[in-house]
């Protein structure tokens, strides 16, 4: 199924892990995708992408402010929306980018259809009510933002869910053994406070197994985190930043992924590789990955119920297996890029 038209797309950046799905995107409209994105700020340390299908246009970012008064203006918007002549447009969901509101009059008044992607309204009140009223249809993140879209008075009927998916259908991993002698516990991700991981460390300390923790990834906490480490529980690996295929192996040798703080994206690829994850719990894109049946979601500050949801997780290893097959099941069958693509042109076409 394809869009029949021309596609306009809207990011406040263009990070690497989204070029994927852009790129599937594009080769599902007819007449083309272009993709209008600018530079993050520096303290965000977004790595930046380079697509191959989908056209990207350079957007000047202005950043003013920042934390909760954070604001961005797109300079040159309507200069691309004239210059492209887009069918239909995709907007990212947020009041906080300054050049949508004007960017959906444009469309409207040529007679074309406005999508706002995101992950959902986290205040019920007239103000976020306002803001979605001017979309045409609305694409979430989960289930959780299209209620709370629902719950603001938008259209059920114009609310599309497409599971946040950076990954695409997955190849079946080879069976893990049913017995093993030592635990292998794995992370990915930034290493910074928001993560968590000196609690996941502290955890590792108190399992009377001893299993063995792998982090992967790099940051501004790391070398607290090896201090840490080395203080309490020496068996904790550093290996430092990988990506891509350099996962693998890591990936491929854990029998556990636990992330106990905020963020994720390795999530879904952790599961690809048919593990069970134990995740914090955050703005409802981890509800319709993790499931009883594939995982556990935890409170991200209760370092008690972490200890206590390992050590469950640990004490039964042919429960852990069955839980990482249907981990892989998931992320085979209903949450890949794929299948944000067929949501997304079931959005347009509607």
């Amino acid at each position: 199924m394809n869009f029949k038209g021309k596609l306009a797309l809207q990011q406040r950046v263009l990070p690497s892990y989204r070029v994927p799905f852009f790129d599937l995107l594009a080769s599902h409209c007819t007449n083309g995708m272009t993709l209008f994105a600018g530079q993050a700020r520096s303290e965000e340390m977004i790595v930046g992408g380079t697509t191959q299908i989908a056209k990207h246009i350079e957007a000047k970012n202005i950043h003013l402010f920042g934390g909760k008064f954070y604001l961005c203006y797109q300079k040159g918007f309507i200069d691309w929306l004239e210059e492209s002549k887009p069918d239909a447009l995709i907007v990212e969901a947020n009041p906080r980018y300054l050049s949508t509101p004007s960017a959906v009059k444009w469309l409207h008044k040529r007679g074309r259809k406005v999508i706002g992607w995101g992950l959902g309204a986290p205040k019920q009140n007239q103000f976020w009510k306002n803001f979605v009223s001017q979309f045409d249809s609305m694409i979430a993140y989960s289930q959780r933002g299209a209620d709370e879209y629902a719950s603001l008075g938008f259209p059920r009927e114009k609310i599309f869910v497409a599971h946040n998916s950076v990954s695409s259908k997955p190849e079946k991993p080879d069976d893990r053994p049913l017995t093993i002698d030592r635990a292998t516990i794995l992370f990915v991700g930034r290493l910074q406070n928001r993560k968590r991981i000196d609690s996941l460390i502290r955890a590792c300390a108190e399992m009377e197994s001893k299993p063995k923790l792998v982090i992967v990834g790099d940051g501004p906490e790391r070398e607290n985190l090896q201090t840490l480490a080395k203080e309490i529980y020496p068996q904790t690996e550093f290996v430092g930043a990988k990506h891509g295929l350099e996962l693998k192996p890591y990936f491929e040798k854990a029998d556990l992924f636990v992330l106990p703080g905020t963020g994720g994206l390795a999530v879904q690829e952790a599961m690809s590789y048919g593990l069970p994850v134990i995740v914090a719990k955050g703005d409802g894109t981890q509800d319709d990955l993790v499931r009883e049946k594939n995982g556990w979601q935890i409170e991200p500050e209760n370092y008690d119920v972490l200890v206590s949801t390992m050590k469950e997780a640990l004490s039964d290893v042919k429960r852990l297996r069955e839980m990482g097959k249907e981990s892989f099941r998931i992320v085979s069958e209903e949450i890949n890029i794929e299948k944000m693509v067929e949501v997304f042109i079931q959005a347009l076409s509607s």
